[in-house]
This record gives structure tokens, sequence and C-alpha cells, in this order.
């Protein structure tokens, strides 16, 4: 599945994107993030308080709960603000 970073997620994980194969008990988009987390310190930085991180799978936004399972795409971004 294809991962994309936005904003300070970006910045702190080092790449705009990349393809990856989590292993088979990342099942939910709270999984993922924990599973990223613990791949190196870039990644734990940039998933560091993990509620404040947004996500959405195929361009639907999702809660931490969401299946990952099917997913082509899934993003993740920091709270917008509006202005």
């Amino acid at each position: 599945m294809k991962l994309k970073y936005f904003a300070w997620v970006r910045e702190r994980v080092g790449k705009a994107e990349e393809i990856i194969e989590p292993p088979a008990e990342v099942r939910t988009v709270g999984d993922l993030i924990s599973w990223l987390a613990a791949r190196d310190d870039a990644y734990a930085y940039a998933f560091e308080k993990p509620t404040v991180i947004r996500a959405a799978i195929d361009h639907a936004h999702v809660k931490s709960d969401a299946a990952i399972s099917g997913a082509r795409e899934i993003a993740f971004f920091p709270p917008m603000t509006g202005g």
C-alpha cells in the first residue's frame, strides 16, 4: 500500500510517500501508526503523539480504529486550521 505524509509529518519522516507491506497483525490505522513509530527514530518522532495525527484511507477521513485491509493509499497529516 502507498503511504503519504503531509506537513510536519512529512518533514519528520523525511519523505512525502512510500510503498510499504505491513505485517498481517497490523489491521487498523492505529496499529499502522504504532508499527511505523517502531521503525526508527524519525518515525517515532513523527508519530510521538498519535492522537493528533489525522488519517485518510483512499481519500476518506477515518478514525484510528478503521481497518486498513484493501486500502490502496493511506495519508497521514496533522490537524488543519482554517483561515
